[in-house]
């Protein structure tokens, strides 16, 4: 897919704006059509800004990117993060892209400026609000979160689309209709069969899976559900189920919870390139520290946080799991 985005990267740059003319006749300043409100944060690119479009006082998030210094035009990489949230945006469980412009800051550097929708809130300020007042999120809830992050993930990768940095704080919410939206799909690239060799140096530590920790470049769709897992359990307690704060604490966290991996419970573990001699913790049962859970939604994160990657549950097997047969899909 780079290759295609190398060769094409000069006939691409001449559309980023989306239809009606390409950028340089649409290359008045973001400024002229939005007003930044507030900085909002910052994504894997670049700032966010909280804005208001001029012209229609619609309030929008705005993605500010600079560009390369050394580069002419917009560079391969950002051409693909633009082709594929224009792809995947079409779907109401991903945030939308609504516009794209280009400009110039004040030292004449490029930057781009990626317009999304704008929701108020994330996962990560929602559950902080149960945490912070020692409740749970009502289980009725936490089935409809779950089931449109599973169905969101589901659609990006049945087009071809690892997420690869699934997290709380990427993940937008409405509080009121519990509307959930995938964002910052700044990491996600195509994947292809056979599976490309990618670099591990990916995903926030507490959701990043335990084949990736241990070196293997050869991942796929398994890594968003390990992630998915991970998130499923912080929604049952209100904490992080592996928060390490280095790569070797968090195999750790994980081996203490799960056991210590051999080859009879995941063939091929030892020989991935991080591997060493780890000290030998014996499986604890995930009621252990997800005591809020029944026995569906336990078999379902077990499903999740499988250590083979091969055996993990799919996203769309577990849209179809008993957890949520009781919840009315129809409206998700």
């Amino acid at each position: 897919m780079e290759d295609k985005n190398n060769n094409n990267n000069n006939n691409n740059n001449n559309n980023i704006g989306g239809g009606g003319g390409g950028v340089k006749e649409r290359q008045k300043s973001a400024m002229d059509a939005y007003e930044k409100l507030e900085k909002v944060g910052e994504g894997t690119y670049g700032k966010v800004y909280r804005a208001r479009e001029k012209s229609s006082g619609k309030i929008v998030a705005l993605k500010k990117t600079r560009l390369p210094e050394d580069d002419e035009g917009v560079p391969p990489t950002t051409l693909r993060e633009i082709s594929l949230l224009r792809m995947l945006s079409t779907d109401p469980l991903v945030v939308r892209l609504l516009d794209v412009k280009q400009g110039r800051n004040k030292e004449g550097k490029t930057i781009l400026y990626l317009v999304f929708e704008y929701m108020d809130t994330d996962l990560k300020k929602y559950i902080r609000t149960f945490r912070q007042t020692s409740q749970n999120i009502p289980i009725g809830t936490l089935k409809i979160l779950m089931y449109q992050l599973c169905k969101g993930v589901a659609f990006c990768h049945g087009r071809g689309v690892l997420h690869r940095d699934l997290k709380p704080h990427n993940l937008l919410m409405d509080p009121k209709s519990m509307a959930l939206k995938i964002a910052d799909l700044g990491l996600a690239r195509a994947f292809t069969v056979p599976i490309k060799k990618y670099t591990h140096e990916i995903l926030t530590l507490w959701y990043r899976s335990p084949e990736v920790l241990l070196g293997d470049t050869h991942y796929s769709t398994a890594v968003d559900i390990w992630s998915v897992g991970c998130i499923f359990a912080e929604l049952v307690t209100n904490q992080a189920l592996f928060p390490g704060d280095s790569e070797v604490q968090q195999l750790h966290h994980i081996f203490r919870l799960l056991g210590t991996p051999n080859e009879n419970v995941w063939p091929g573990v030892t020989k991935l390139a991080y591997w060493h001699e780890y000290p030998q913790w014996r499986r604890q049962t995930l009621s252990s520290v997800v005591p809020n859970l029944d026995d569906t939604g336990l078999d379902l994160l077990s499903k999740m946080l499988m250590y083979e990657p091969s055996k993990r549950i799919s996203a769309k097997k577990a849209m179809e799991h008993p957890f949520f047969a009781d919840i009315n899909k129809a409206y998700l």
